[in-house]
């Protein structure tokens, strides 16, 4: 019954910001773990960067300093607040949950992030 909603991808020039957010709907517990990961054409997908229920947050080494992640546990939403934006972030972002209770991770459809002129 969880799902991950996710909001906020488009597109945005070089040099801009985009805010992502993604809400677990169907649960009343805070996922032990929220976070992003991302997959640009013809590349794996990769981590961006996660943050635990008391807000122990780790980012990619190639987001670091651009990129911040953050959670709001009444509203089991997470955030990734992204700025100096690249073309190489083009990438197809995805929000992903784990519960730990029933060792289970959710994952989101997906949101399509362009950085282009």
């Amino acid at each position: 019954q969880v799902q991950l909603v996710e909001s906020g991808g488009g597109l945005v020039q070089p040099g801009g910001s985009l805010r992502l957010s993604c809400t677990a709907s169907g649960s009343i517990f805070p996922m032990d773990v929220m976070g992003w990961y991302r997959q640009a054409p013809g590349k794996q997908r990769e981590f961006v960067a996660s943050i635990t229920s008391l807000r122990s947050a780790t980012h990619a080494d190639s987001v670091k300093g651009r990129f911040t992640i953050s959670r709001d546990n009444a509203k089991n939403t997470v955030y990734l607040q992204m700025s100096g934006l690249k073309p190489e972030d083009t990438a197809v972002f995805y929000c992903y949950a784990r519960w730990e209770l029933v060792q289970r991770d959710y994952w989101g459809q997906g949101t399509q992030v362009t950085v282009s002129s």
